[in-house]
């Protein structure tokens, strides 16, 4: 199945330069826990809230002075749309990350795709088996 059918296309974005108060500002109204930062519409980094706590509140860092950029996730793995699901669980596995911007064949982000949403695929699928199995179980 591609990310494409999976992946979430409501995604919370904002620039290298935006302030971290403004970023988890956002990510408590829209009920989110990363943002991902952008140029020019192709995903270069992201902030999650472990991002924020660790990086800032642990470190004592003031955070009127810290921007996006500072704390964002530089080395970003991306995902592109026409790639396959066990791809995705590949490259989370990899690179110990559980979200994966997704992006078209230009770099261009068009979705998001997580772990959580990858568990819930799986949970169907195996509901679904399940399913099959007590219709096949011989009676006791």
């Amino acid at each position: 199945m591609p990310v494409q059918n999976l992946a979430r296309s409501d995604i919370v974005t904002a620039a290298p330069d935006e302030s971290i108060q403004e970023l988890a500002a956002t990510m408590q109204d829209e009920g989110v826990g990363c943002v991902v930062i952008t140029d020019d519409d192709a995903p270069v980094g992201i902030v999650t809230d472990r991002d924020l706590v660790m990086e800032i509140l642990a470190s004592g860092t003031d955070p009127g002075t810290v921007v996006a950029e500072d704390v964002m996730s530089k080395d970003l793995c991306t995902i592109e749309d026409r790639a396959g699901f066990y791809h995705a669980t590949e490259l989370m596995s990899e690179h110990g990350v559980r979200r994966l911007p997704v992006t078209d064949s230009d770099g261009t982000l068009t979705g998001i795709i997580t772990i959580d949403d990858l568990n819930e695929l799986l949970a169907d699928e195996q509901q679904e088996l399940a399913g099959v199995i007590r219709q096949q179980r011989p009676p006791y």
